[in-house]
């Protein structure tokens, strides 16, 4: 039997690269105006293309002045992501890439991916109470938990 495929940067975990990810419609569509890119050399081991040439990307979005509704806008400052600035900036940096068009789609897609993770409201948590049966199991086993630690107690020598 083979082990699967490693996860290497820029890879989901089922290997697919973040630019394929998720191919589905978008639940809310960004609008391209709103973004902007800036082009950026990259991090670490890569040689002399990486010292010579900014195939990286930073991609800034304002929240504040985007055209997302309110309610996703509301739902996007209250999460306490690094990404997010103090003034509701979503700063995305894009290296994995050599090529800084695939570094481009690959930040638009993981802010894609941000947008819809709070684009559908939560469930509200309706409370509920446990059942007339499940309260008197609960505490039978405390009753019975009770009488074997009482059992457990000095055994006394008045024989």
């Amino acid at each position: 039997m083979m082990p699967g495929p490693s996860i290497r940067a820029g890879m989901t975990r089922n290997g697919l690269p973040h630019t394929l990810r998720a191919m589905a419609e978008p639940l809310i569509p960004l609008r391209e105006e709103e973004m902007d890119f800036s082009a950026i050399r990259a991090q670490g081991a890569g040689g002399q293309n990486v010292n010579k040439v900014s195939s990286a990307v930073h991609l800034r979005y304002s929240i504040p002045e985007s055209s997302l509704p309110e309610a996703v806008k509301a739902r996007l400052l209250a999460l306490s992501d690094q990404r997010i600035t103090e003034g509701g900036v979503v700063v995305i940096k894009a290296q994995t890439s050599r090529s800084q068009e695939q570094n481009k789609a690959d930040a638009r897609q993981r802010l894609q991916d941000l947008v819809d993770s709070v684009a559908v409201a939560p469930k509200r948590r309706k409370a509920t109470r446990p059942t007339l049966g499940s309260q008197r199991r609960r505490l039978d086993g405390k009753t019975t938990r009770g009488t074997v630690k009482k059992l457990r107690g000095k055994v006394s020598g008045s024989d």
